[in-house]
């Protein structure tokens, strides 16, 4: 067991998925810089926090389960592993603790190691959806985390209306890539591409994960065609991760309108540069697209057991780029309304010029000024909350 007096500051810290790793690796990185003291680190993670000599208690694929039949499955795993965690935590006598994003495996850690060292700032990197569903949880967090480090601008408002811990927004990730994302040339793609003068150019994004590129790209791909019988010209190009794109690959051959399927950061930035407009599935990616400037179309398709819990959710928009602009600015085509006919009618109104694009490049306009900090990146501002906690002077 470690000492407390032990000259090194010891930051505890528990990724429970990639995205949340990431944050961890950056925020490492962040910390050694501003900490005048040496840094030592132990909790969970994966590759991100592992090359800033991070070693994790147990590999992350054993956590990083999504959806609620899959984390049912994994539950007596995960109950293993949040109980490992906690021993750790208690073990490394931490001057503070960091739970990033995952809250179905990082709170229950949380709570564990608020019982066993009461005096310890807990702090929570990236909100949980109280914005959405279950906002009674907000108030319940105060009991196990001092402070809420949000990734969405809005969200402040939400803890402090609901009654939860401190938060404070430090910037989400993205405001780091937005040179890239706004600035990206899409000519070398479209050469490399060779698509020429084929007519607008159309960015589909059926997500990262298998089911939801199971379940979106067969309306995707009767919508583009219903597109291009439309507009009479209409080349189609499909940003992916090597995880999913074999499948994307599959379906695809199956498409009228045969996609360019690309993969990597710098192509993805420069397919949404190249983009009249795009139709995307709901999530952190409608954020993308609105820093990099493109219209959208946003829509989603969940299984039929989440779609019978739909009542739970209480948001009025469901895309992060709406909700950042409190209002639909981007069309939103959920469950019932994901239709080839619906999808067609809407991304055309989109491509072609008229009030609705013009409504929407408006919109895309204020987004940046919404998101960006006042300084410094998202890192480092999450990185002197943490160590105020740590050196005893929080706030």
């Amino acid at each position: 067991m470690a000492a407390r007096s032990d000259h090194a500051l010891r930051v505890f810290i528990v990724a429970g998925e990639h995205s949340g790793d990431a944050l961890g690796g950056k925020l490492m990185a962040a910390l050694r810089r501003i900490v005048p003291r040496p840094v030592r680190f132990a909790g969970v993670g994966g590759e991100a926090m592992q090359a800033e000599g991070f070693a994790s208690l147990f590999p992350l694929s054993d956590v990083a389960v999504m959806g609620p039949v899959a984390i049912l499955k994994a539950l007596p795993r995960l109950y293993r592993r949040v109980t490992d965690a906690a021993r750790a935590g208690i073990a490394f006598r931490p001057h503070v603790v960091v739970i990033v994003d995952s809250p179905e495996f990082t709170h229950p850690i949380a709570r564990r190691i608020r019982k066993a060292m009461p005096d310890v700032a807990i702090i929570d990197y990236v909100s949980p959806s109280v914005w959405a569903w279950r906002p009674g949880r907000a108030a319940r967090m105060r009991a196990y985390v001092d402070h809420v480090m949000a990734i969405l601008p809005f969200e402040p408002e939400v803890h402090a209306r609901l009654g939860g811990p401190a938060c404070t927004y430090v910037g989400h990730p993205l405001i780091e890539q937005l040179p890239l994302l706004a600035g990206a040339d899409p000519k070398p793609l479209i050469d490399s591409l060779a698509i020429g003068e084929g007519g607008p150019i159309l960015v589909v994004l059926p997500g990262s994960r298998r089911s939801e590129v199971e379940r979106l790209m067969g309306p995707f791909g009767q919508a583009v065609d219903d597109v291009r019988a439309r507009l009479g010209a209409l080349s189609v190009i499909i940003p992916t991760v090597e995880s999913v794109r074999p499948l994307v690959e599959a379906e695809g051959r199956r498409w009228s309108v045969k996609p360019h399927i690309v993969s990597g950061e710098a192509a993805k930035h420069q397919a949404f540069r190249a983009a009249r407009a795009a139709l995307a599935a709901s999530g952190t990616v409608t954020l993308e697209l609105a820093l990099a400037g493109t219209p959208m179309v946003v829509a989603y398709r969940v299984d039929g057991i989440a779609a019978h819990l739909q009542f739970l959710v209480k948001t009025p928009h469901f895309a992060l780029s709406n909700l950042v602009l409190a209002r639909r600015a981007f069309p939103e085509l959920m469950q019932d309304d994901c239709t080839p006919s619906k999808l067609a009618d809407t991304l055309v109104a989109v491509i072609e010029d008229g009030p609705v694009r013009v409504a929407q490049l408006a919109a895309l306009g204020e987004v940046p000024g919404r998101m960006v900090l006042e300084a410094g990146a998202p890192s480092e501002a999450a990185a002197r909350i943490v160590a105020e906690y740590a050196l005893g002077r929080p706030g």
